[in-house]
Protein backbone atom coordinates (compact mmCIF):
# COMPACT_ATOMS: atom_id res chain seq x y z
CA UNK A 1 0.00 0.00 0.00
CA UNK A 2 1.63 3.71 -1.12
CA UNK A 3 0.24 6.62 0.70
CA UNK A 4 0.40 9.91 -1.28
CA UNK A 5 3.55 12.36 -0.52
CA UNK A 6 1.40 14.27 1.74
CA UNK A 7 0.82 11.43 4.30
CA UNK A 8 -1.60 11.67 7.35
CA UNK A 9 -1.81 13.95 10.39
CA UNK A 10 -4.56 12.74 12.07
CA UNK A 11 -3.83 8.85 10.74
CA UNK A 12 -3.42 6.56 8.22
CA UNK A 13 -6.25 5.02 10.87
CA UNK A 14 -5.75 8.99 10.78
CA UNK A 15 -2.39 10.34 10.30
CA UNK A 16 -0.93 13.67 9.07
CA UNK A 17 2.02 14.15 7.38
CA UNK A 18 1.50 17.00 5.19
CA UNK A 19 -1.95 15.52 4.74
CA UNK A 20 -3.14 15.19 7.54
CA UNK A 21 -6.09 13.13 6.39
CA UNK A 22 -8.05 10.38 8.13
CA UNK A 23 -6.58 7.70 6.05
CA UNK A 24 -7.47 4.18 7.02
CA UNK A 25 -5.01 1.94 9.73
CA UNK A 26 -4.06 0.49 6.80
CA UNK A 27 -3.74 -3.08 6.13
CA UNK A 28 -2.36 -4.35 8.83
CA UNK A 29 -0.61 -7.84 8.99
CA UNK A 30 1.59 -9.67 12.01
CA UNK A 31 5.02 -9.46 10.96
CA UNK A 32 6.19 -13.11 13.18
CA UNK A 33 4.25 -15.82 13.62
CA UNK A 34 4.11 -15.95 17.89
CA UNK A 35 1.90 -17.50 19.79
CA UNK A 36 -0.96 -15.16 21.46
CA UNK A 37 0.19 -13.63 25.12
CA UNK A 38 -1.89 -15.21 28.46
CA UNK A 39 -1.56 -14.07 31.74
CA UNK A 40 0.77 -17.05 32.61
CA UNK A 41 3.44 -16.12 29.91
CA UNK A 42 6.47 -14.75 32.15
CA UNK A 43 6.53 -10.84 31.44
CA UNK A 44 10.26 -11.39 30.37
CA UNK A 45 9.07 -13.55 27.33
CA UNK A 46 6.17 -11.17 26.54
CA UNK A 47 8.86 -8.40 26.49
CA UNK A 48 11.25 -10.57 24.28
CA UNK A 49 8.07 -11.75 21.67
CA UNK A 50 6.83 -7.54 21.69
CA UNK A 51 10.92 -6.63 20.67
CA UNK A 52 10.74 -9.83 18.49
CA UNK A 53 7.49 -8.32 16.61
CA UNK A 54 8.92 -4.67 16.33
CA UNK A 55 12.16 -5.84 14.78
CA UNK A 56 10.83 -8.20 12.46
CA UNK A 57 8.21 -5.12 11.41
CA UNK A 58 10.80 -2.61 11.14
CA UNK A 59 13.02 -5.01 8.77
CA UNK A 60 10.00 -5.94 6.53
CA UNK A 61 8.96 -2.00 6.34
CA UNK A 62 11.89 -0.82 5.66
CA UNK A 63 12.18 1.79 8.95
CA UNK A 64 15.43 3.21 9.52
CA UNK A 65 14.26 3.25 13.82
CA UNK A 66 11.57 2.34 16.06
CA UNK A 67 11.04 3.63 19.78
CA UNK A 68 8.92 1.34 21.55
CA UNK A 69 7.45 1.27 25.42
CA UNK A 70 4.44 -1.06 26.40
CA UNK A 71 3.15 -0.24 29.58
CA UNK A 72 0.13 -3.20 31.32
CA UNK A 73 -1.56 -1.90 34.25
CA UNK A 74 1.02 0.85 34.62
CA UNK A 75 4.02 -0.96 35.04
CA UNK A 76 6.94 -1.02 32.06
CA UNK A 77 6.79 -4.21 30.30
CA UNK A 78 9.46 -2.97 27.80
CA UNK A 79 11.32 0.32 26.37
CA UNK A 80 13.47 0.21 23.63
CA UNK A 81 14.76 1.76 20.69
CA UNK A 82 16.34 -0.17 17.61
CA UNK A 83 17.73 1.37 14.66
CA UNK A 84 19.87 4.90 13.72
CA UNK A 85 18.68 8.59 14.53
CA UNK A 86 20.90 9.48 12.02
CA UNK A 87 24.28 7.49 10.30
CA UNK A 88 26.25 6.06 13.32
CA UNK A 89 24.19 7.45 15.88
CA UNK A 90 21.84 5.14 17.75
CA UNK A 91 18.37 5.66 18.60
CA UNK A 92 17.37 5.91 22.17
CA UNK A 93 14.14 5.79 24.09
CA UNK A 94 14.98 9.51 25.58
CA UNK A 95 15.09 10.99 21.41
CA UNK A 96 12.47 13.70 20.94
CA UNK A 97 10.28 13.40 18.08
CA UNK A 98 6.98 15.46 16.75
CA UNK A 99 3.57 14.14 18.37
CA UNK A 100 1.77 15.58 15.70
CA UNK A 101 -2.31 14.51 16.32
CA UNK A 102 -1.52 13.64 19.94
CA UNK A 103 -2.29 16.96 21.18
CA UNK A 104 -5.52 16.47 19.25
CA UNK A 105 -6.47 14.41 22.55
CA UNK A 106 -5.10 17.09 24.81
CA UNK A 107 -7.23 19.72 23.48
CA UNK A 108 -10.35 17.99 23.60
CA UNK A 109 -9.26 16.88 27.04
CA UNK A 110 -8.78 20.82 27.75
CA UNK A 111 -12.35 21.48 26.39
CA UNK A 112 -13.70 18.88 28.45
CA UNK A 113 -11.90 20.34 31.60
CA UNK A 114 -13.93 23.64 30.50
CA UNK A 115 -16.86 22.09 30.34
CA UNK A 116 -16.22 20.38 33.52
CA UNK A 117 -16.01 23.72 35.03
CA UNK A 118 -18.96 24.96 33.85
CA UNK A 119 -17.08 27.58 31.86
CA UNK A 120 -18.63 25.68 28.45
CA UNK A 121 -20.72 23.74 27.06
CA UNK A 122 -20.25 21.33 24.07
CA UNK A 123 -23.03 22.32 22.33
CA UNK A 124 -21.90 26.31 22.20
CA UNK A 125 -21.71 27.72 19.09
CA UNK A 126 -18.99 29.52 17.95
CA UNK A 127 -21.26 32.63 16.90
CA UNK A 128 -20.27 33.70 20.80
CA UNK A 129 -16.23 33.77 20.01
CA UNK A 130 -15.98 33.08 16.36
CA UNK A 131 -18.99 34.72 14.94
CA UNK A 132 -16.63 36.09 11.99
CA UNK A 133 -16.66 32.25 11.05
CA UNK A 134 -19.30 30.97 8.07
CA UNK A 135 -22.32 28.96 9.71
CA UNK A 136 -20.99 30.29 13.07
CA UNK A 137 -24.78 30.39 14.63
CA UNK A 138 -24.38 26.53 13.68
CA UNK A 139 -21.30 25.12 14.16
CA UNK A 140 -20.92 23.73 17.65
CA UNK A 141 -17.88 22.97 20.19
CA UNK A 142 -18.67 19.44 19.53
CA UNK A 143 -18.51 19.35 15.98
CA UNK A 144 -15.12 20.92 15.67
CA UNK A 145 -14.10 18.64 18.46
CA UNK A 146 -15.52 15.20 16.50
CA UNK A 147 -14.98 16.69 12.79
CA UNK A 148 -18.82 17.04 12.09
CA UNK A 149 -18.64 20.98 11.49
CA UNK A 150 -18.78 20.55 7.31
CA UNK A 151 -15.17 22.84 7.41
CA UNK A 152 -13.17 21.73 4.49
CA UNK A 153 -9.98 20.54 5.54
CA UNK A 154 -7.26 23.16 4.15
CA UNK A 155 -4.48 20.21 3.53
CA UNK A 156 -5.25 18.92 -0.04
CA UNK A 157 -6.31 22.38 -1.31
CA UNK A 158 -3.48 22.33 -4.38
CA UNK A 159 -2.26 25.91 -3.65
CA UNK A 160 -1.62 25.31 0.10
CA UNK A 161 -0.11 21.62 -0.87
CA UNK A 162 2.26 23.14 -3.55
CA UNK A 163 3.16 26.20 -0.53
CA UNK A 164 4.11 23.98 1.70
CA UNK A 165 6.52 22.05 -0.39
CA UNK A 166 7.73 24.65 -2.03
CA UNK A 167 8.87 25.80 1.20
CA UNK A 168 8.94 23.52 4.17
CA UNK A 169 10.58 26.04 6.71
CA UNK A 170 7.46 28.43 6.24
CA UNK A 171 5.66 29.38 9.18
CA UNK A 172 1.99 29.53 8.75
CA UNK A 173 -0.32 31.43 11.17
CA UNK A 174 -3.68 30.05 12.13
CA UNK A 175 -5.51 32.94 10.18
CA UNK A 176 -4.19 31.63 6.89
CA UNK A 177 -4.93 28.13 7.86
CA UNK A 178 -8.42 28.98 8.34
CA UNK A 179 -8.66 31.29 5.11
CA UNK A 180 -7.52 28.04 3.12
CA UNK A 181 -10.30 26.10 4.87
CA UNK A 182 -13.20 28.20 4.70
CA UNK A 183 -12.58 29.70 1.34
CA UNK A 184 -13.75 26.70 0.16
CA UNK A 185 -17.03 25.50 0.12
CA UNK A 186 -18.72 23.72 3.27
CA UNK A 187 -18.56 19.82 2.45
CA UNK A 188 -22.07 19.24 4.35
CA UNK A 189 -24.31 21.00 6.53
CA UNK A 190 -23.00 21.32 10.25
CA UNK A 191 -23.46 17.90 12.48
CA UNK A 192 -24.62 15.95 8.96
CA UNK A 193 -21.98 14.00 8.21
CA UNK A 194 -18.07 13.44 9.39
CA UNK A 195 -14.99 14.26 7.48
CA UNK A 196 -10.93 14.63 8.94
CA UNK A 197 -10.55 18.33 8.79
CA UNK A 198 -7.30 20.16 10.15
CA UNK A 199 -9.23 23.12 9.90
CA UNK A 200 -11.69 22.09 13.14
CA UNK A 201 -9.05 22.41 15.34
CA UNK A 202 -7.30 25.34 14.15
CA UNK A 203 -10.63 26.94 14.91
CA UNK A 204 -10.81 25.00 18.18
CA UNK A 205 -7.87 26.44 18.90
CA UNK A 206 -8.42 29.75 18.54
CA UNK A 207 -12.16 29.48 20.10
CA UNK A 208 -10.30 28.32 23.58
CA UNK A 209 -8.06 31.30 23.62
CA UNK A 210 -11.06 33.47 23.28
CA UNK A 211 -12.96 32.06 25.75
CA UNK A 212 -10.53 31.93 28.34
CA UNK A 213 -8.33 34.86 27.34
CA UNK A 214 -5.33 32.98 27.83
CA UNK A 215 -2.50 31.46 25.04
CA UNK A 216 -3.70 28.48 24.12
CA UNK A 217 0.19 26.83 25.09
CA UNK A 218 -0.38 27.71 28.77
CA UNK A 219 -3.96 26.24 29.11
CA UNK A 220 -2.38 23.36 27.86
CA UNK A 221 0.06 23.31 30.30
CA UNK A 222 -1.99 24.57 33.37
CA UNK A 223 -4.77 22.05 32.19
CA UNK A 224 -3.52 19.04 30.53
CA UNK A 225 0.25 18.38 30.37
CA UNK A 226 1.26 18.86 33.93
CA UNK A 227 -1.80 17.37 35.55
CA UNK A 228 -0.23 14.32 33.56
CA UNK A 229 2.80 14.93 34.33
CA UNK A 230 4.58 15.28 31.00
CA UNK A 231 7.52 17.06 31.21
CA UNK A 232 9.02 16.34 27.91
CA UNK A 233 6.20 17.75 25.77
CA UNK A 234 5.93 21.75 24.70
CA UNK A 235 4.99 23.82 21.93
CA UNK A 236 8.28 26.01 21.71
CA UNK A 237 6.58 28.07 18.76
CA UNK A 238 9.23 27.08 16.40
CA UNK A 239 10.72 23.86 14.75
CA UNK A 240 12.88 23.42 17.63
CA UNK A 241 13.16 20.36 19.42
CA UNK A 242 15.51 20.10 22.58
CA UNK A 243 18.47 17.50 22.27
CA UNK A 244 18.38 14.64 22.33
CA UNK A 245 16.55 14.35 18.87
CA UNK A 246 14.78 11.29 16.58
CA UNK A 247 16.51 12.79 13.18
CA UNK A 248 13.70 12.24 10.32
CA UNK A 249 14.10 11.48 6.71
CA UNK A 250 11.90 12.09 3.50
CA UNK A 251 11.53 11.76 -0.04
CA UNK A 252 7.68 13.30 0.01
CA UNK A 253 8.89 16.21 -1.79
CA UNK A 254 10.47 14.73 -5.01
CA UNK A 255 7.43 15.45 -7.35
CA UNK A 256 6.76 18.82 -6.06
CA UNK A 257 10.60 19.57 -7.09
CA UNK A 258 10.48 17.76 -10.23
CA UNK A 259 13.10 15.20 -9.10
CA UNK A 260 13.11 12.28 -11.49
CA UNK A 261 12.75 9.24 -10.62
CA UNK A 262 16.17 8.29 -11.75
CA UNK A 263 17.70 10.14 -9.36
CA UNK A 264 17.82 9.52 -5.67
CA UNK A 265 16.17 12.13 -3.73
CA UNK A 266 16.35 12.00 0.22
CA UNK A 267 16.23 14.53 2.75
CA UNK A 268 16.20 15.47 6.39
CA UNK A 269 12.90 16.61 7.33
CA UNK A 270 13.21 17.06 11.11
CA UNK A 271 13.11 20.83 11.20
CA UNK A 272 10.54 21.45 8.68
CA UNK A 273 8.00 23.40 9.98
CA UNK A 274 5.50 22.19 11.64
CA UNK A 275 3.36 25.18 11.91
CA UNK A 276 0.64 24.21 9.37
CA UNK A 277 -0.37 21.12 11.30
CA UNK A 278 -2.57 21.85 13.82
CA UNK A 279 -3.83 24.93 16.46
CA UNK A 280 -0.83 27.65 17.32
CA UNK A 281 0.21 26.04 20.90
CA UNK A 282 -0.50 22.83 20.01
CA UNK A 283 2.17 22.12 17.78
CA UNK A 284 4.72 19.81 20.23
CA UNK A 285 7.66 17.47 20.14
CA UNK A 286 7.11 15.23 22.85
CA UNK A 287 9.26 11.37 23.84
CA UNK A 288 7.88 7.92 24.23
CA UNK A 289 8.11 8.44 28.03
CA UNK A 290 5.08 10.85 28.15
CA UNK A 291 3.36 9.39 25.02
CA UNK A 292 3.03 6.24 27.08
CA UNK A 293 1.69 8.60 29.50
CA UNK A 294 -0.53 9.90 27.35
CA UNK A 295 -1.98 6.95 26.73
CA UNK A 296 -2.89 5.69 30.15
CA UNK A 297 -3.91 9.64 31.29
CA UNK A 298 -6.05 10.48 28.33
CA UNK A 299 -7.69 6.37 27.81
CA UNK A 300 -8.62 6.21 32.17
CA UNK A 301 -9.89 10.16 31.98
CA UNK A 302 -7.89 10.99 34.65
CA UNK A 303 -8.38 14.55 33.98
CA UNK A 304 -11.94 14.57 33.59
CA UNK A 305 -15.57 13.37 34.84
CA UNK A 306 -16.94 10.60 34.14
CA UNK A 307 -19.69 12.10 32.14
CA UNK A 308 -16.69 14.26 30.12
CA UNK A 309 -14.46 11.03 29.63
CA UNK A 310 -17.42 9.10 28.40
CA UNK A 311 -17.85 11.81 26.29
CA UNK A 312 -14.29 11.93 25.16
CA UNK A 313 -14.57 7.73 24.17
CA UNK A 314 -18.28 7.89 23.27
CA UNK A 315 -18.77 4.89 20.26
CA UNK A 316 -21.92 6.71 19.33
CA UNK A 317 -21.10 8.03 15.71
CA UNK A 318 -20.70 4.37 14.91
CA UNK A 319 -22.35 3.95 11.53
CA UNK A 320 -22.21 7.71 10.62
CA UNK A 321 -21.08 9.72 8.22
CA UNK A 322 -20.42 9.38 4.11
CA UNK A 323 -17.70 9.60 1.84
CA UNK A 324 -18.38 12.30 -0.87
CA UNK A 325 -16.65 13.34 -4.12
CA UNK A 326 -14.32 16.42 -3.81
CA UNK A 327 -14.00 15.26 0.17
CA UNK A 328 -10.86 12.79 0.52
CA UNK A 329 -11.19 13.09 4.57
CA UNK A 330 -14.99 12.37 4.76
CA UNK A 331 -16.48 8.52 5.10
CA UNK A 332 -18.53 6.43 6.91
CA UNK A 333 -17.12 5.65 10.64
CA UNK A 334 -17.17 1.76 11.54
CA UNK A 335 -15.58 -0.28 13.93
CA UNK A 336 -11.83 -0.37 12.44
CA UNK A 337 -11.58 3.97 12.35
CA UNK A 338 -14.65 5.37 15.10
CA UNK A 339 -13.76 8.98 16.22
CA UNK A 340 -14.97 10.58 19.73
CA UNK A 341 -13.83 13.47 20.63
CA UNK A 342 -10.54 14.47 20.23
CA UNK A 343 -9.88 10.66 20.47
CA UNK A 344 -9.86 7.92 17.63
CA UNK A 345 -11.36 4.48 18.61
CA UNK A 346 -10.35 1.23 17.05
CA UNK A 347 -12.47 -1.53 18.38
CA UNK A 348 -11.86 -1.90 22.23
CA UNK A 349 -8.49 0.82 21.23
CA UNK A 350 -8.63 4.62 21.90
CA UNK A 351 -5.49 6.12 20.18
CA UNK A 352 -3.98 8.99 18.13
CA UNK A 353 -1.45 8.32 15.16
CA UNK A 354 0.28 10.65 13.48
CA UNK A 355 2.19 10.22 10.28
CA UNK A 356 3.78 13.58 8.71
CA UNK A 357 7.27 14.89 7.53
CA UNK A 358 8.77 11.79 8.05
CA UNK A 359 7.50 10.58 11.57
CA UNK A 360 4.98 8.53 12.43
CA UNK A 361 3.96 7.16 15.65
CA UNK A 362 0.96 5.73 17.89
CA UNK A 363 0.13 5.76 21.35
CA UNK A 364 -2.53 3.21 22.40
CA UNK A 365 -4.80 2.23 25.39
CA UNK A 366 -6.92 -0.96 25.86
CA UNK A 367 -8.89 -0.35 29.13
CA UNK A 368 -10.21 -3.87 29.73
CA UNK A 369 -6.28 -5.03 29.70
CA UNK A 370 -4.65 -1.65 30.89
CA UNK A 371 -2.38 -2.17 28.32
CA UNK A 372 -0.43 1.43 27.00
CA UNK A 373 1.27 1.31 24.13
CA UNK A 374 3.35 3.92 22.61
CA UNK A 375 5.80 3.58 19.62
CA UNK A 376 7.36 5.94 17.10
CA UNK A 377 9.55 5.12 13.83
CA UNK A 378 11.06 7.51 11.38
CA UNK A 379 11.47 5.57 7.38
CA UNK A 380 14.59 5.01 5.44
CA UNK A 381 15.14 5.71 1.97
CA UNK A 382 13.13 2.28 0.83
CA UNK A 383 10.53 3.19 2.55
CA UNK A 384 9.58 5.72 -0.46
CA UNK A 385 8.18 4.83 -4.15
CA UNK A 386 9.86 6.48 -7.16
CA UNK A 387 7.74 9.78 -7.30
CA UNK A 388 7.75 10.12 -3.11
CA UNK A 389 4.54 8.13 -1.75
CA UNK A 390 5.27 6.46 1.53
CA UNK A 391 5.03 2.98 0.66
CA UNK A 392 5.70 1.77 4.56
CA UNK A 393 3.27 4.89 5.71
CA UNK A 394 0.91 2.08 7.69
CA UNK A 395 4.27 0.40 9.37
CA UNK A 396 4.01 1.80 12.96
CA UNK A 397 0.16 1.26 12.96
CA UNK A 398 0.70 -2.60 11.67
CA UNK A 399 3.53 -2.44 14.53
CA UNK A 400 0.70 -1.64 16.73
CA UNK A 401 -2.02 -3.83 15.77
CA UNK A 402 0.51 -6.75 15.68
CA UNK A 403 1.92 -6.07 19.04
CA UNK A 404 -1.83 -5.22 20.50
CA UNK A 405 -2.84 -8.71 18.73
CA UNK A 406 -0.12 -10.31 20.62
CA UNK A 407 -1.32 -8.70 23.85
CA UNK A 408 -4.66 -8.77 23.79
CA UNK A 409 -5.64 -11.78 21.34
CA UNK A 410 -9.06 -11.74 23.08
CA UNK A 411 -10.15 -8.38 21.91
CA UNK A 412 -6.83 -7.46 19.12
CA UNK A 413 -7.32 -3.96 16.99
CA UNK A 414 -9.57 -4.84 14.86
CA UNK A 415 -8.27 -4.86 10.93
CA UNK A 416 -9.60 -2.93 8.03
CA UNK A 417 -13.46 -3.79 6.23
CA UNK A 418 -12.14 -6.11 3.03
CA UNK A 419 -13.28 -2.83 0.91
CA UNK A 420 -10.96 -0.26 2.34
Amino acid sequence: MTISRRGLLGGVLAAGSLALTPGLLAAQSVPVQVPPASSQSPAGEQAAQVVAIARALMEQRNLRAVILRVLVDGQELVTDAFGESMTGVPATPDMHFRNGAVAISYMSTLLLRLVDQGVVSLDDTLATWLPELPLADSVTLRMLANMTSGYADYVPDAGFTSASYANPFREWTPQELIDVGIGQPHVFQPGTSWNYAHTNYVILGQALQRITGQPLNSLLRRYVLDPLGLRQTDDPGSAQMPAPVLHAFSSERRAALGIPSSARFYEESTFWSPSWTLAQGAIQYTNIYDMAATAVGVGTGALLSAASHQAQVDPGLLGFGHPQAGCPGCRTLDQFYNYGLGVVLNGSWQLQNPLFGGYAAVEAYLPSKKIALALATTFDEQSFDDKGNYLSGSAAQEMYAAIGGYLAPDDPPPHPPANS
